[in-house]
């Protein structure tokens, strides 16, 4: 017999609703839509993200790990981020995990009411060692503007 998580549920229903917002241009300034090609099916699927920015740079954290769109980055995928009726076509370039711990810090600062079930227990106070031992598990990628 099979089981409905209901976490994954409501995860669903709340992804959801974000997206809508995010399409509507409604949703906070830093809250987009990741659009990428699955890697076997070729289908676009969208998944509300939180952008990251440092100055002119924006990173995308995975505080959920190694996601599927995570593994659809990885595998080359077709990367864009949407807001509203704007769409852009990025490319995101993996952080290294040395690079990781102020990077994550500064988005637990913005996001950590959001995350604070999902990144092993880690805050905005959090050692750079506590960040490094983590960091294996939470994916972090670079936007750029792909030409």
């Amino acid at each position: 017999m099979t089981s409905i998580d209901p976490k994954g549920r409501l995860q669903a229903l709340s992804n959801a609703a974000v997206g809508r917002l995010v399409r509507l241009g409604a949703a906070p300034r830093d809250c987009q839509e990741l659009l990428v090609a699955g890697r076997t099916s070729g289908r676009v699927t969208a998944r509300p993200v939180n952008v990251l920015r440092i100055d002119d740079a924006r990173f995308l954290l995975s505080p959920r790990g190694r996601t599927q769109w995570v593994r659809n980055v990885r595998a080359g995928s077709a990367v864009s981020l949407r807001r509203g009726r704007r769409t852009e076509a990025v490319a995101l370039v993996e952080v290294d995990d040395a690079g990781k711990p102020d990077l994550i810090r500064d988005y637990l600062r913005k996001w950590g009411w959001q995350v604070s079930g999902l990144v092993g227990g880690l805050t905005a106070d959090s050692s750079d060692d506590e960040i490094l031992a983590a960091a294996p598990g939470l994916p972090m990628f670079e936007v750029q503007a792909r030409s």
